[in-house]
């Protein structure tokens, strides 16, 4: 098994109120990876994603090939697993 990752990602843009957390939480679940979403104050939306490194990177391809319109900046920070989750969720 390859060694899980994590990443934490600022997406920035036209990315509230599109449905983009629906939609990264339903392209997470599809690729079987854990964290959580959640709109920020500032506009922006907080992802912490964890899976193996190749997982990572197509899940991060999907969101970006799904919202290359809407999506203005995305800041990625790879980091080594700070905490297990048993999946993927939305937080309000």
């Amino acid at each position: 098994m390859s060694m899980q990752k994590q990443l934490h990602i600022f997406y920035s843009g036209k990315v509230q109120g599109i449905g983009f957390r629906y939609t990264v939480a339903d392209i997470a679940n599809q690729q079987k990876v854990c964290g959580w979403i959640k709109n920020l104050i500032d506009s922006r939306v907080e992802v912490v994603a964890i899976a193996d490194e190749d997982t990572l990177n197509n899940f991060l391809k999907s969101v970006k090939e799904h919202f290359s319109h809407y999506i203005v900046d995305c800041n990625i920070e790879w980091l080594p697993v700070s905490r297990k989750f048993s999946d993927f969720q939305i937080i309000f």
